[in-house]
C-alpha cells in the first residue's frame, strides 16, 4: 500500500510538472487556496477592504462581510489581518460547527491563550485579562470569523456578549463576521435585532467586471511566471467573463480546465473554442465545441449571452451521461424497428397510433463530451497547435 501511494504521488507531481513545463510557468496560477501572492483586488473588492480598514480605526465593535460563495472572501480577509500585523493581536477562526465552548477555545487558542482544562466563564475571565493587557499596550484584540452563517444561534448570542468587553470609553475588541448572504438573512430576524443592531457596516462584496475578469486572468498568469503572448485569446477571456460572472472561484476553475485541455490537445494557446468546451463538461450551460474550421471571428458571434448564471451543486458524472445516451439510442432503434414492421404490412392494416414513448422516460441533459476522456486520441490538423494559432 505504501508503495503504491508514493507511485500515486509521484504520478500527480509529474502531471503537474508537465502542465507547469507545457505553459512557460514556474507555477500553477489558478489553484484552490488564498494564496496572497496571486491576490487581486477589484473595486468592489477595493472599496470592502478599506470599510473593514475604516471600521477598524474608528473602533465600531462589529463588522459584517457578506459575500457569495466563490468570491475571494477569505483571500480579503487574509488581506486585512495582514495589514494590521504589528498594530493589533489578530485571531481567525473558520471552524463554526461546534457550541459557544468550542468557539472560545479556537478563539483563545488562536491568540495563545492556554484553554486546557478551563469551563466557558473561565475562559472568558482569561479573555478580559488580555484584552485589558492589550488594551495598555497600545494595540487592539481583532477577532475574525469565517463561515459565520454556519453559527448556530446560541453561538451567535454568545458571540454578541463577546462585545460586552469594554471601557466607558473603547471597546476593548473588534469583531468581523464573515459569511454568505444566510448570514444577513439570519441576522434580520426579530430574534437577533440586539445583535443587528450593534453592527455598524454591513461590507458586501461584488463580482468583477469585464474588465476586472481579464486583469484578474493576466495577473494571476503573471505571478506564475507566464511571459510573452497572451495565453487566452480575446474571446476566449470574454466567454470566461460572461459564464463565470465575475466570481473568481469560477474564473479559477474554467482556467485550469481549458489548460488541461490544452495540455492534453497540446495546444499553446486557449481560444474561445476550447472555453466552450470545458463549459459543457462542466455544465455552464453552453453548447458543444464547434468545429475548428471556422475562423474566430464568425465563432465568437455564435454563442447568445444569458443574463443569469445557473449552476447545479453537482454536474452529472461522465458514466451517468453516457449511460443516458445509450438508453436513448436503444430506444430510437427499438422505434425504427417497430416502424419497420408497420411499414411491412398491407395498407389496409395501417393505422395511425400515438407515438412510442421510451420505458425510460424522457432522457435529458447533453452527451457525454468525449474530449476530456479519450486524451490518448490523437487531434486533427485544426486541432494542432499551429492550426490553433492560425484559426486564433
Amino acid at each position: 500500500m505504501p508503495h503504491e501511494m508514493s507511485t500515486s504521488f509521484e504520478g500527480a507531481q509529474s502531471a503537474a510538472a508537465r502542465f507547469i513545463e507545457h505553459y512557460g510557468l514556474f507555477e500553477q496560477p489558478f489553484g484552490v487556496t488564498p494564496d496572497p501572492r496571486f491576490l487581486y483586488l477589484g473595486q468592489k473588492h477595493r472599496e470592502a477592504l478599506a470599510a473593514l480598514e475604516y471600521g477598524t480605526e474608528t473602533e465600531r465593535g462589529f463588522l459584517a462581510l457578506i459575500a457569495k460563495p466563490g468570491m475571494g472572501k477569505t483571500s480579503l480577509l487574509f488581506q486585512y489581518l495582514e495589514r494590521l500585523r504589528g498594530r493589533a493581536r489578530t485571531a481567525y477562526v473558520f471552524q463554526t460547527d461546534g457550541d459557544s465552548r468550542d468557539l472560545m477555545r479556537t478563539f483563545l487558542g488562536d491568540l495563545g491563550i492556554e484553554t486546557a482544562g478551563k469551563d466557558l466563564h473561565e475562559m472568558r475571565v482569561a479573555l478580559r485579562r488580555v484584552l485589558v493587557e492589550e488594551m495598555e499596550a497600545g494595540r487592539r484584540v481583532i477577532l475574525v470569523i469565517d463561515e459565520a452563517h454556519k453559527l448556530d444561534t446560541v453561538v451567535l448570542e454568545s458571540v454578541r456578549l463577546l462585545s460586552n468587553f469594554e471601557t466607558p470609553a473603547t471597546k476593548l475588541m473588534q469583531i468581523v463576521l464573515a459569511g454568505q448572504p444566510e448570514l444577513a438573512e439570519r441576522l434580520a430576524r426579530p430574534s437577533l435585532s440586539q445583535f443587528r443592531q450593534r453592527i455598524s457596516f454591513f461590507i458586501s462584496l461584488e463580482p468583477f467586471t469585464r474588465e476586472e475578469v481579464h486583469a484578474y486572468i493576466e495577473h494571476r498568469l503573471w505571478v506564475s511566471g507566464r511571459k510573452g503572448v497572451a495565453l487566452f485569446t480575446p474571446g476566449a477571456q470574454l466567454l470566461i467573463a460572461e459564464r463565470s460572472a465575475g466570481i473568481p472561484r469560477k474564473i479559477n476553475n474554467i482556467c485550469f480546465s481549458a489548460m488541461s485541455l490544452g495540455l492534453a490537445i497540446d495546444s499553446k494557446r486557449i481560444d474561445r473554442d476550447m472555453i466552450a468546451e470545458v463549459l459543457s463538461d462542466l455544465e455552464f450551460g453552453l453548447p458543444e465545441r464547434q468545429s475548428e474550421s471556422s475562423s474566430l471571428e464568425p465563432r465568437e458571434t455564435q454563442f447568445e449571452v444569458r443574463p443569469t448564471l445557473s449552476l447545479p451543486v453537482a454536474s452529472a458524472s461522465p458514466s451517468s451521461r453516457l449511460i443516458s445516451k445509450v438508453f436513448a439510442v436503444a430506444g430510437l432503434l427499438v422505434a425504427l424497428g417497430w416502424m419497420a414492421i408497420r411499414q411491412d404490412r398491407s395498407p389496409n392494416q395501417i393505422r395511425i397510433s400515438p407515438p412510442a414513448t421510451l420505458s425510460g422516460g424522457a432522457v435529458s441533459g447533453r452527451p457525454y463530451n468525449a474530449a476530456t476522456a479519450e486524451t490518448s486520441k490523437l487531434p486533427n490538423s485544426n486541432d494542432s497547435a499551429g492550426g490553433r494559432e492560425k484559426n486564433d
